[in-house]
Formats: C-alpha cells, sequence, structure tokens
C-alpha cells in the first residue's frame, strides 16, 4: 500500500482497487456460473456449510493480511448471498432446459 499525499490520490488508489475487485468478482461469477450444472437442487446451492467454511476461511486469512475479520466476513456475506441468487436462476435455467 501507497502512502497517498493527497484524497486526490487516495481516491485514485481506490478506484483501482475497486477495477481490481470488480474483475474477481466478475470471474469468481463465472466460476458460480459454471457450479449450478454440477448441483443437483436448490439445497445444494444454497450450502449454508460451505458458507460457513468460506467464512471461516476469509476470517482467517484477513487476520493474516491485517484486514478486518468483520468487515471481510460482512463483505463476503453480502456477496455470497447475491451469487446465491445468481446460481439459483442459473440452476433453474439449467433444470428447465433440460
Amino acid at each position: 500500500m501507497l502512502e497517498c499525499q493527497s484524497l486526490d490520490e487516495v481516491r485514485q488508489q481506490i478506484d483501482s482497487l475497486d477495477r481490481q475487485i470488480v474483475e474477481l468478482l466478475a470471474a469468481r461469477g463465472g466460476y458460480v456460473s459454471q457450479a449450478a450444472r454440477f448441483k443437483r437442487d436448490t439445497d445444494a446451492v444454497r450450502a449454508p456449510q460451505r458458507v460457513e467454511q468460506v467464512i471461516a476461511k476469509v476470517r482467517a486469512l484477513a487476520a493474516t493480511v491485517g484486514a478486518s475479520p468483520e468487515v471481510v466476513e460482512q463483505v463476503y456475506r453480502a456477496m455470497i448471498a447475491a451469487f446465491i441468487e445468481a446460481e439459483l436462476a442459473e440452476h433453474a435455467a439449467l433444470n428447465t432446459s433440460a
């Protein structure tokens, strides 16, 4: 992380990170879409045990890289919920066309 000398510089750095985050979300979304093909029902899509595994993993990762585990958990819970909704739609579309 750079030591910024102005608010404009901070905002430029945040904008750069936002672009990377959105690119990574797009990649993650592609894998979520693929996962829908392998799940037999909506319970497998929701996968609450897997959600908790991911949350535990990213909280631990946050602690090792100096991020707030609480913030990371909140962001991941929101992100996972949105991806689950998208995957449910994908799963439904796959099963109606089969």
